[in-house]
């Protein structure tokens, strides 16, 4: 065996070895939840940066609903499964249509929810497409949050 075969196993060990690192921290950072008021949110099921988004943008958004709602303080559990964004171009058809679905728990029952928001395309979006995208998590959290305090 000659030194450089040696060199590439050991290159290839350690990017492995950094691999399940990083893995096992992603997986951990997924695991966390978002908490306000009463509300906590799990995002396990979705991928960075939108689990970080909706861990960031639903709990204050749903206690701000349940609140307005005269239900501050109430004991809710989210689990958010899915995000799904439409494209970020317009279209003759008219403006993108994103969704959240999840599951809300409350005094033990549990229910599915989906919401809904449009999205308007603007030409600063492509040049600025992250930002875009949490607005767009921002716009969905606030609706999720909004069917989260009229269903319960």
């Amino acid at each position: 065996m000659s030194a450089c075969e040696l060199s590439r196993r050991s290159v290839l060990a350690a990017i492995g070895a950094v691999a399940a690192y990083q893995g096992a921290t992603i997986r951990s950072a997924l695991a966390r939840t978002g908490s306000a008021g009463g509300v906590r949110v799990d995002v396990s099921p979705l991928l960075q940066p939108t689990a970080g988004w909706v861990a960031e943008t639903l709990p204050p958004a749903t206690a701000q609903a349940l609140a307005a709602a005269g239900r501050s303080g109430a004991p809710v559990s989210l689990r958010i499964n899915g995000v799904y964004l439409g494209p970020n171009r317009g279209s003759e058809c008219g403006p993108a249509r994103d969704e959240m679905v999840g599951v809300v728990t409350a005094g033990g029952v549990e229910r599915p929810l989906r919401a809904s928001s449009s999205y308007f395309p603007s030409p600063a979006d492509n040049a600025m497409i992250e930002q875009s995208n949490y607005d767009r998590i921002y716009q969905l959290s606030q609706a999720f949050a909004y069917w989260v305090a009229r269903g319960f």
